[in-house]
């Protein structure tokens, strides 16, 4: 991915946020952690068009209220753990920016998207396994909102935050 790369997310409720954080800091590998937890729209919009991503992002969230979510079941990823994030209207705007985006969406990007917050990656099976057998029977189904859009610069590691979109005007 090249580091000039935008990856946008939805800007969670500090209810969910806290919890998703929660979850990350006490299971994702400590080294690897520096990220909050996140719904990544998408991974790689090309930073060569900033400008133009950074209007259509202000007038979709200026007309946007926000869109409920729902935090539902665990499922594990190959060497983590991840929920799944429910939300039909999250899914229409993200599917709004993708045919605006089109010939400029990397093939991650054209994929179906799948909404998820990854609370542990990057470990070996049988942890990623023992994680699961923890988190998905405890975990009780949450609503929850996107109160709108945030885009980072990819760097390689750690993100650096570019702007925030509140939806429906917001301050």
């Amino acid at each position: 991915m090249s580091k000039d790369a935008l990856i946008l997310t939805p800007i969670l409720d500090a209810r969910s946020q806290s919890r998703l954080d929660a979850l990350r800091t006490a299971h994702f590998p400590a080294h690897r952690n520096y990220l909050s937890a996140h719904v990544t729209m998408f991974h790689a919009l090309p930073g060569r068009r900033l400008g133009s991503i950074e209007a259509v992002l202000a007038a979709r969230a200026a007309d946007t209220a926000p869109l409920p979510l729902t935090i539902g079941r665990a499922f594990r990823l190959g060497g983590g753990v991840a929920f799944r994030v429910q939300s039909p209207a999250l899914e229409t705007l993200r599917a709004g920016l993708a045919n605006l985006w089109w010939p400029a969406l990397t093939r991650q990007d054209r994929r179906d998207w799948h909404p998820h917050v990854t609370v542990q990656n990057k470990v070996e099976a049988d942890e990623a396994a023992q994680t699961f057998a923890r988190l998905a029977p405890a975990h009780v189904p949450w609503r929850g909102q996107a109160l709108g859009l945030a885009l980072h610069r990819y760097r390689g590691g750690p993100w650096e935050p570019l702007s925030r979109y509140p939806f429906g005007g917001m301050a």
